[in-house]
């Protein structure tokens, strides 16, 4: 392989014109030719005999040409892209420029990773709510300990709103019964507005033994073939059930808890609800810090990183909803989207995801941030662990580069958070028009083509170098 010329172009686009030499290609052709022949028939010799030169001379000199190109242009690009430290970030546009017998020539249109122009990232300031707890809020907590411990009792009197109703169905249209209107022994709880309206009402006051028949008329945004239609149920009652509520006292607390009294139940409840809060108030701040380091920060994000970056996006849903069992067209029509609405959502994400990588890696450019070999086999030990991979399998999936990247990220997001202060956020400034564009270039893409990664262990989940090529996606074509 050979990098022919090297040329960097607006947009963070880059141009490679690379050779494969004529050994290498002619070895790629043999091995097609080894591959093939035992399909290629040719008169006078048994499948799979024919000589090389008797193949081409009956269907050209090109036959293994294309098959020999996808064989060797794959390496040759990834070893051009190493040789230039070139870090890419979305697929290759690939383009045969000469192939024959003297070797192969291709370019190779890539995108690499753009840097972010900082603006202020330290000292930044923005509001943090107090995590207060009310006597109302521990009592809101109680109530689901209150609800698993209340028992349904049955009461011999007439049905009340919030007590459940044990009863048999059935509806009829013009006389006649209809699909899905009869069931037997249904628990109804009375104002819960789980059945059609009407019908729930009409069960107040009735009790065990009871029979009504019900005056319904079917909503029109109902579905069709009952939509807007008057119907009759027949209803009998079997049972009239009450909700028996526990006396919350010491002893309830020493059923549904560890606690010995209802008091030290209670302030284990506010306690751990003050820890939620202070963890969702310092989550928001730090949010806040974030995005206005984004905000302050210049950078133009070339359109393939953000495609590259959705389309993974949308595959990996798709394989997560496809190992679930459901195919993922089925996934979308039940979830009334489609792969147009999917790829614009994705895109905007994919945009979000970007510009908080780019914000910190121009931070721990900027703070000169680095990663001790320590840190790193203390990651890796991590990794190892948590996934319950052997250590050598984890480094040979995940390249130390990734990993010290990462880690580097997050020390840049741990300086931010820690020089920010609570405070008044700055006034927005009126955005210019281009800001408001934003992710209109990505949206507009996926609106043109159709018109949520590969998933990595946590905290170590950003692919730096694209060495991927389009033969995942479409093998190049020859030129002959």
């Amino acid at each position: 392989m050979n990098v022919k010329s090297v040329e960097k172009q607006e947009k963070c686009t880059v141009e490679l014109v690379i050779e494969v030499g004529q050994e290498e290609f002619e070895a790629a052709v043999e091995q097609v030719y080894k591959k093939k022949r035992g399909g290629i028939s040719v008169p006078g010799f048994r499948k799979g005999k024919a000589p090389r030169k008797i193949i081409e001379s009956m269907y050209g000199t090109g036959i293994f040409y294309e098959d020999a190109v996808n064989e060797v242009y794959p390496k040759a690009y990834s070893e051009a892209v190493e040789q230039e430290n070139l870090d890419v970030v979305a697929w290759p546009k690939i383009e045969i420029q000469d192939v024959g017998k003297e070797g192969l020539t291709f370019k190779a249109t890539v995108t690499t990773r753009p840097t972010a122009t900082l603006g202020e990232y330290k000292g930044l300031s923005a509001p943090k709510n107090a995590a207060e707890v009310t006597a109302e809020d521990i009592e809101n907590e109680l109530k689901p300990f209150i609800s698993r411990a209340t028992r349904m009792v049955t009461v011999e009197r007439e049905a009340q709103n919030g007590d459940t109703v044990v009863i048999d169905f059935e509806g009829f249209k013009d006389g006649e019964p209809f699909e899905g209107g009869k069931a037997e022994g249904h628990s109804l709880e009375l104002g819960s507005g789980s059945f059609v309206p009407g019908f729930e009402e009409q069960l107040v006051g009735t009790k065990a033994g009871d029979e009504k028949a019900l005056d319904i008329t079917f909503p029109e945004e109902y579905h069709e073939g009952l939509a807007g239609a008057a119907v009759v149920f027949q209803v009998k009652v079997h049972e009239v059930k009450e909700k028996q509520l526990p006396t919350v006292d010491d002893e309830f607390a020493k059923d549904v808890s560890e606690f010995e009294t209802l008091e030290e139940f209670k302030n284990d409840l506010a306690a751990k609800l003050k820890e939620r809060r202070e963890s969702q108030a310092q989550h928001e701040f730090e949010h806040a810090l974030m995005e206005q380091v984004m905000d302050n920060m210049q950078v133009d994000i070339p359109d393939p990183m953000v495609e590259y970056r959705a389309d993974n996006l949308v595959d990996n849903m798709a394989r997560r909803i496809t190992s679930q069992g459901i195919p993922f067209e089925q996934y979308l029509a039940m979830t009334g989207t489609d792969m147009n609405a999917m790829r614009l959502q994705a895109a905007e994400a994919a945009t979000a995801q970007i510009r908080r990588e780019l914000a910190l890696d121009a931070v721990a450019a900027a703070e000169n941030i680095q990663v001790s070999d320590e840190e790193l086999e203390a990651e890796y030990q991590r990794m190892s662990e948590e996934y319950s991979v052997s250590l050598e399998e984890v480094k040979k999936g995940v390249p130390e580069k990734d990993v010290r990247v990462e880690l580097a990220s997050q020390k840049a997001e741990k300086l931010i958070y820690e020089s920010g202060k609570v405070g008044e956020a700055p006034v927005k400034e009126e955005a210019p028009a281009e800001a408001e564009e934003k992710p209109k270039r990505a949206r507009k893409k996926a609106e043109d083509e159709a018109a949520d990664g590969e998933e990595k262990p946590k905290k170590t989940t950003r692919k730096r170098t694209v060495k991927k090529t389009e033969d995942e996606a479409g093998e190049a074509k020859t030129e002959e």
